[in-house]
């Protein structure tokens, strides 16, 4: 049997060794072949291309190619959405769901979640048989953590910048709820975290520091309009409105400029300005993901001084 070269063997360029195996390479032939030429091994039985970059998109081409079956689903579909999780560009292992409830293999670095999938909640992006956003949501809401599943919510339903890029929200809550009818497992905890939702968060460390408070029996507004005297209106992340207290929640961005840093000086100058807010407390996001706890604990001391 005469072999085929490799190139057109390759699909999204992954080479699957079954593909060069039943084209006539012989095994020894094919290894020896694949390490002269600098060939990635992706996983078993999949390599990339040389000098592709394996990352978390060609790994898991590379696993649905070897498991057509396989759906991209929870975190990694997520990923391919542009959702911000708690763990965005950090994790390693691949989420996917197998609808025909029969994959049993040990495959490192993937998850398979055996749970049933209806067709209409399976769409093809970028190439990759993947959840439609409404079931990623219902997926990471009845898998949890709470913290991580109500983040996600949060950034697909609003406008959010993933990356270099802004993007617009990706679906309506009515369409998350009506995914988490099912009657799976988790369903009913599911529900519960989505009342929790408020689309008005920002980012991922506006949502988590609204959620510690709301663990400590905190109620503030979110995204309070305010009016600064002489001024535009405002819009605070959080402002406790009979106590006078506005919480703003700093994100990672570094404003290294002069004229970022004017701006910030002077949107929080005109902030207290405002004659709703009589103090502002700032939090960093290292704060909130990291000293919760002590930042609960400013915030109560805060308010107890302005009821005195």
């Amino acid at each position: 049997m005469e072999r085929e070269e490799l190139g057109p063997l390759v699909e999204g360029g992954v080479l699957l060794t079954s593909r060069a195996l039943a084209a006539g390479w012989p095994r020894r032939s094919l290894f020896r072949r694949l390490e002269a030429e600098g060939w990635s091994r992706v996983r078993a039985g999949a390599w990339a291309e040389p000098g592709a970059l394996v990352d978390q998109f060609v790994r898991l081409r590379a696993t649905q190619l070897v498991s057509p079956q396989l759906v991209v689903s929870h975190r990694s579909a997520a990923c391919l959405w542009r959702i911000e999780t708690l763990d965005s560009g950090s994790r390693t292992s691949l989420d996917f769901t197998d609808p025909d409830l029969a994959f049993r293999q040990s495959v490192p670095h993937v998850r398979v979640h055996r749970t049933p999938l209806t067709e209409a909640e399976v769409v093809e992006r970028s190439g990759l048989r993947v959840t439609d956003v409404p079931r990623t949501l219902a997926d990471l809401l009845r898998a949890g953590p709470r913290d991580n599943a109500v983040v996600a919510v949060e950034s697909a339903l609003g406008y959010r910048r993933v990356g270099a890029e802004r993007r617009a929200p990706l679906t309506a809550p009515a369409a998350v709820s009506i995914a988490l009818e099912a009657p799976l497992r988790g369903a009913a905890r599911a529900r519960t975290w989505l009342n929790l939702v408020d689309r008005g968060s920002g980012s991922p460390a506006e949502t988590v520091a609204r959620l510690h408070m709301h663990d400590a029996g905190l109620r503030p507004e979110t995204q309070a309009e305010v009016q600064p005297r002489g001024g535009s209106r405002r819009y605070l992340d959080f402002l406790f409105r009979a106590e006078g207290l506005a919480v703003e929640i700093e994100g990672y961005a570094y404003h290294g400029t002069r004229e970022a840093h004017r701006r910030d000086v002077s949107r929080f100058n005109q902030i207290l300005q405002c004659p709703e807010v009589r103090r502002l407390l700032r939090f960093t996001a290292e704060d909130v993901f990291h000293r919760p706890t002590w930042m609960i604990t400013e915030i109560r001391t805060t308010l107890t001084t302005l009821t005195r």
